[in-house]
Parts: C-alpha cells; sequence; structure tokens
C-alpha cells in the first residue's frame, strides 16, 4: 500500500466530512477512532469500509494486534503519515487507528430483551460525552440495553462511540422517538422508574428485581410530561449538598448498580 501524504486525498476528505452529523447521515457512515473501538465494532459485525492506519502512532498492544485481525475485516485500508491522521483523529487519544463503517441499525425492533430484563432510556440528552459514559455503565452493570429517546444528538456521534470506549458495539442500543419508546416498553411489560428530582420514592426503596426500564432525562430540561403516566414511578437521589442532582451519567450508575444490587441479593 502507498503511503497518503496529502490532506486532500479523496479519502481523506470524506472521512473528515463525517464529523458533521449531516454528512454522516448523507454518507449512511460514521467514524470510528481508536483500536478498541474498532476491535468492538468488528466483534459486533459493524461493516467497516474503510480503515486509516498511521503505523508510527500503533504502540499499544491492542493497536498492534488489531493490524493483524484487519484484512479479514474486508475494509479498504489505507497507510496515511502522521500529519493526515492528526486530521482525520477525533480527540487527542491517537492510537494511529480510524475507521468508516456503514451506520448500524437502531431500530426498536432490532432490541431482543432477556427474560428478567432491565432496559435504559435517555430522553433528550444533548452531550454525546454523556451518551458514551452512560453506556459504559450499563456495560458494566449488565443492562440488557439503551434507547436514546427523542435524541439531540446522533447515537453513533464519534465523541459517544469514543465515551463509551467502545461500549456502544457490546450493549444492544436503539434510537427511537419518545412515544414509541414508550409504548414499546409498555407491550413489554417492564416496570418504568422515572428519574426525577423530586422522585417521591428514594432510589433505595424502588424496587427493580423484575422486568424494568430506568428512564434518565436531559440535565438542562429534564424529563417530558411523557413519562409521567400511572405505570410511571418517579424516583430520586438524595441530594446532601448544595446541587438539586448529578450528572445524567453519574446517576445513571447509581441507578444501574442499585438495580444489580438488588437482582444479586434479592433485595
Amino acid at each position: 500500500m502507498s503511503l497518503i501524504t496529502s490532506l486532500q486525498n479523496p479519502h481523506v476528505k470524506d472521512a473528515v466530512k463525517l464529523r458533521d452529523r449531516r454528512h454522516r447521515e448523507k454518507q449512511g457512515r460514521i467514524l470510528i477512532d481508536g483500536a478498541r473501538e474498532l476491535q468492538w465494532a468488528m466483534a459486533a459485525g459493524v461493516r467497516l469500509v474503510e480503515v486509516f492506519v498511521c503505523e508510527p502512532l500503533c504502540r499499544s498492544e491492542e493497536a498492534r494486534q488489531l493490524l493483524f485481525t484487519l484484512p479479514s475485516s474486508g475494509a479498504a485500508i489505507y497507510r496515511v503519515a502522521e500529519p493526515v491522521f492528526a486530521k482525520l483523529a477525533f480527540g487527542e487519544r491517537a492510537e494511529g487507528v480510524l475507521g468508516v463503517a456503514a451506520t448500524p441499525e437502531a431500530g426498536l425492533d432490532r432490541l431482543r430483551l432477556p427474560d428478567l430484563p432491565l432496559v435504559a432510556v435517555l430522553e433528550g440528552v444533548e452531550k454525546p460525552g454523556n451518551v458514551g459514559a452512560v453506556l459504559r455503565s450499563a456495560d458494566g452493570a449488565g443492562v440488557s440495553a439503551l434507547i436514546v429517546a427523542d435524541a439531540q444528538t446522533d447515537l453513533y456521534n464519534p465523541n459517544a462511540i469514543r465515551a463509551s470506549l467502545g461500549t456502544i458495539f457490546s450493549v444492544p442500543v436503539a434510537a427511537a422517538a419518545t412515544a414509541d419508546t414508550l409504548a414499546w416498553l409498555r407491550r413489554r411489560g417492564l416496570a418504568i422508574f422515572a428519574a426525577r428530582v423530586d422522585g417521591s420514592i428514594p432510589y433505595t426503596e424502588a424496587d427493580f428485581r423484575g422486568p424494568a426500564a430506568i428512564v434518565l432525562g436531559s440535565e438542562a430540561k429534564g424529563l417530558s410530561p411523557a413519562w409521567s403516566g400511572p405505570d410511571v414511578t418517579a424516583t430520586g437521589l438524595p441530594m446532601a449538598g448544595v446541587a438539586d442532582s448529578l450528572n445524567v451519567s453519574a446517576a445513571a450508575a447509581v441507578l444501574f448498580y442499585e438495580a444489580r444490587r438488588q437482582r444479586s441479593l434479592g433485595r
């Protein structure tokens, strides 16, 4: 493979455009930056289209291992110079590998739940970094699926992928409208717990042992009125300081691990 040294290379220019949501939607492609992220994407069957490799930056063991498995992915592989990779890379953690992949399907109909599911729902969250951080907690706590409802950022934003450390490809995910998400949860008989600042039931008293959904909203607006029906339990986290709420990713971690604790101990 010849070495790409020009920032004007058409493959490089098209990949750089994928930093913008409009171009991700237009091309039907996403950026996956990082060795671990690419490994998880390949394991999940995500279709890689192109991979850019800057060998001098492939210093980690994960990156070096990835170089051996990339040829089997079917993607076109391009060697690039460091200045070109610096243009391509999304963030400061340059590991020397960046992929362009077809956007995975993310419809609710793709989700398959276990017998005792725990589903996470994020409504209206604006920051992709928060989506990624919540996914890391969901992966660690064994959450069955995560649904992004009425998203203010696209699910496969490069920052969400990076912040998730690739767990966006290991946790079943979907994106849908709030009304469709709520109907989907109700059809499956899940108990719905809405995290609210004024939640009437402390999170430690909520019963997460059965099939359940934990719903969290944006830090700016909280949850919409759709999550206040008679079958929705409002639960809250006690705040002992001057702030009235936690970052959504921190709140999610607390709730996910409380559910895990209850399920492992029987309450």
